[in-house]
């Protein structure tokens, strides 16, 4: 996987398909993020890279609701991607 702004934005796609709202603040993140989960709102750390958003969102979505169905055809291959391997497996 690459880091860069297109891999963000489907991993971001992938949550809003989902029906989550991302949103990056300030704050005392331990771990960089920070789920709402009654709301369905991920708030990441603004301070964070690209690299550490991807991550972090990657990290994310297993403990995340999300309906397969719901996702779009290219959402479908990126999110089975994610689920089947870590991140930082290259």
């Amino acid at each position: 996987m690459k880091y860069n702004q297109p891999t963000l934005n489907k991993i971001e796609a992938i949550l809003q398909e989902a029906g989550y709202v991302i949103r990056y603040e300030r704050g005392n993140f331990q771990s960089g993020y920070c789920i709402l989960q009654q709301k369905r709102v991920v708030v990441l750390n603004k301070f964070l890279t690209l690299e550490g958003r991807i991550n972090t969102l990657a990290d994310l979505l297993p403990q995340l609701e999300v309906p397969f169905d719901a996702l779009t055809h290219d959402s479908q291959i990126l999110y089975e991607e994610l689920m089947a391997k870590p991140v930082n497996d290259e």
